[in-house]
């Protein structure tokens, strides 16, 4: 049964560029066993939570378990696989818009970094006895 797709879903695009990235399920030389999930679905799950900040547990049950998301979202962040999704995916970006391919410069704005509670003139000031 096909569920009707959430705004944050993968679309057949970009799940094409996207599939290759992900990794392969082990095989029974690495002590893994057979995939059973649906590997799209998962992807679709985590940009669902980190879209709506739902809760893990809050999951729609249209999506794999939130314990199988939860598992690849964690694995995949500590093995360092969404940093090697993410790479080519913005070198190609970066490149069908006509820049460079990888920054050569960052900005950070100042208004979202916190420093203390007080700021400005106040924090300079003594105070009067």
């Amino acid at each position: 049964m096909k569920r009707k797709p959430y705004p944050s879903d993968l679309t057949d695009a970009q799940w094409r560029q996207v599939a290759p990235l992900v990794p392969p399920a082990k095989s029974g030389k690495q002590g893994g066993r057979r995939r059973t999930v649906n590997m799209r679905e998962v992807l679709n799950a985590i940009f669902y939570l980190l879209r709506t900040g739902c809760p893990w547990r809050y999951l729609p049950h249209e999506y794999p378990p939130w314990g199988t998301v939860h598992y690849y979202y964690w694995r995949w962040r500590r093995e360092g696989t969404w940093q090697q999704i993410h790479d080519p995916l913005r070198t190609q970006v970066r490149l069908a818009v006509g820049r460079e391919e990888s920054p050569s410069a960052a900005i950070l704005d100042t208004q979202s970094v916190k420093t203390t509670e007080k700021g400005g003139i106040v924090v300079g000031m003594r105070a009067s006895v």
